[in-house]
């Protein structure tokens, strides 16, 4: 039966009108549902996301509670001076002055008392009213890759044992390998025929992960366990993997002792060199944070590495601690902190190189040529980090020289007598010391240009891709004069990554240095505790990058009057 016209006529109309009511609730409600317009930005955000440093210094407006951005990278309250600076001598008390970068010939502090220094340092500190410095912008190029690999922070370094392995017979004779107890970024050490292992031996007899060394914290010993390998581990001649010959199952761990020897197989053998460490002359803390990404309130992913060495393995007398701040992942970052303490100490272990150390009070060629080494070790193409070192030793008198090394924007700063000692160098884009080392090497930065193929650094270990990509890009060390410290002197360091450095200032670090030290000074592990405290400053100013914080406490080579 037809429908009458009419009819269809009518249904369409009534289509249309429930369409066009949907269509009017549904706009009503979309109108109804939108977020109210975002508050304009307040001046926090806006200093979030300004650049590190303004080219137009009338940009920094004055402020009470904020302080500048020197040269060096490192925010300071007071202007930094010429190395010729130094405190004022006066009734056998050096009182402090500006803090100042070395430069020029070996920087020599004598003091005869120095009781009354840690007053003159709290008094000098006070921050006063500076010009207003941008909240950094964000560094480096970095990826997401799951999971820190130090579960959110790198615990403390215990001092307790160290660690070497020499491979002496086998296919790869002459390859080592060191590590520290307390060190967990370090740990823990797999032995294999092929990366990602540790320690890479390339024996056919030896498993892509043969045995794996840690650290038993319960017991305070070094242990060995056999990962199921298929040609058996053996430590002096006995066997050491399962019982069960070919199922592929681990082990049971096996104490290791000094003198040991393992053998991976029937020919790869590794001998096994255990010392302990000895804190008579210095307290080290560590402490370090991921942080907390302030968009995405997660942890972020922990890209820096520190160590801490001392004494150094093989050289009595000397010692080292360092943070690598990695860019592009954490590889890099722990290559080169097992690489380059290991090359500084092959260079002193030679008898000739480090009596020339002592007798010249200076190490920077043995820095420059460690650095130098471990540069064209890394095999990195697209991954990067900063190297900051600061290497310690004492000569016969049991007087105590520090020196710096630095590539990146890590820094480390000395507080001796109350005299605040920059020792590093920032190798931001930036910064004057890079745009004027480029301008010199016939590639001047532009107007305005504050990176790099995307990158904000123009010195670094590692990120081999980007080096033949553009001629600027640089490994050369920056290496500070040496610092002598008698007897009686109140000495300390602190090196920090720049999440810490992108918050404090080098005063307001040494501030929380001192009380920290008197917070805790009569606890045991006060260097600890005075590590924490620094970093606790760092978090609470909500800093947006990894931050890591050693702090050397050399205060126990003061001799009573």
């Amino acid at each position: 039966m037809a429908i009458p016209p009419l009819a269809v006529s009518g249904v369409a109309v009534a289509t249309l009108a429930v369409l066009g009511l949907a269509v009017f609730a549904c706009r009503r409600w979309r109108r109804g549902a939108s977020p109210a317009p975002p508050p304009p930005a307040s001046s926090q955000d806006d200093d979030i996301n300004m650049p590190l440093i303004s080219d137009n210094l009338d940009d920094y407006s004055v402020s009470s509670n904020r302080s500048t951005v020197d040269e060096s990278g490192i925010r300071i309250d007071r202007i930094i001076t010429s190395p010729k600076t130094h405190g004022i001598v006066g009734k056998g008390a050096t009182y402090p002055t500006e803090s100042h970068v070395i430069e020029g010939e070996t920087h020599v502090i004598d003091v005869t008392n120095s009781k009354t220094e840690e007053l003159y340092l709290g008094n000098t500190l006070k921050r006063p009213a500076v010009a207003n410095g941008p909240t950094p912008d964000v560094k480096h190029i970095r990826r997401d890759s799951g999971e820190s690999n130090h579960n959110g922070t790198i615990p403390d370094i215990i001092v307790g044992s160290n660690l070497a392995l020499e491979v002496i017979a086998g296919p790869s004779h002459g390859i080592n390998h060191y590590m520290q107890s307390g060190n967990k970024s370090m740990l823990p050490v797999t032995l294999g025929r092929v990366p990602p292992s540790h320690l890479v031996l390339k024996d056919s007899e030896v498993s892509g992960k043969h045995a794996q060394i840690d650290w038993n914290a319960n017991k305070l010993k070094w242990e060995i366990v056999d990962m199921g390998s298929l040609n058996g581990t053996f430590l002096n001649s006995r066997s050491v993997n399962h019982p069960d010959v070919g199922s592929r199952r681990w082990g049971e761990p096996a104490e290791l002792a000094d003198g040991d020897i393992i053998t991976l197989g029937s020919s790869s053998k590794v001998s096994v060199q255990i010392e302990l460490q000895n804190q008579q002359h210095v307290g080290v803390g560590i402490a370090s944070d991921p942080m907390t990404g302030r968009r995405t309130g997660k942890k972020l992913h922990m890209e820096d590495v520190s160590c801490c060495q001392y004494p150094l393995i093989g050289v009595e007398k000397f010692g080292l601690f360092g943070i690598f701040d990695g860019h592009g992942g954490d590889g890099a970052a722990i290559a080169a902190s097992r690489i380059l303490p290991q090359n500084i100490a092959n260079i002193l272990s030679q008898q000739e190189t480090k009596e020339r150390v002592l007798s010249c009070h200076s190490a920077s060629d043995v820095l420059r040529h460690a650095f130098a080494l471990t540069e064209a070790a890394l095999h990195h193409q697209y991954e990067g980090c900063t190297a900051t070192i600061l290497l310690i030793w004492f000569d016969q008198n049991e007087d105590c020289f520090a020196q710096c090394a630095n590539l990146g924007d890590s820094a480390c700063i000395m507080s001796v007598n109350g005299e605040i000692i920059t020792m590093t160098e920032d190798h931001r884009v930036v910064s004057t010391t890079e745009r004027a080392r480029m301008a010199n090497s016939g590639q001047p930065l532009k107007d305005g240009e504050s990176r790099i193929c995307g990158l904000n650094l123009g010195r670094m270990l590692g990120d081999k891709f980007l080096k033949e990509q553009d001629s600027r890009f640089s490994s050369e060390p920056y290496v500070s004069q040496a610092v002598r410290m008698t007897k009686a002197c109140l000495a300390s360091a602190l090196i920090a990554s720049d999440g810490l450095w992108d918050v404090i200032s080098a005063n307001r670090a040494a501030q929380l240095v001192l009380e920290g030290k008197q917070k805790y000074s009569e606890q045991k592990t006060s260097a600890d505790k005075v590590a924490h405290h620094v970093l606790s400053e760092a978090r609470k100013l909500r800093t947006k990058d990894n931050t890591s914080v050693i702090f050397v406490d050399l205060d126990t080579l003061r001799s009573d009057p």
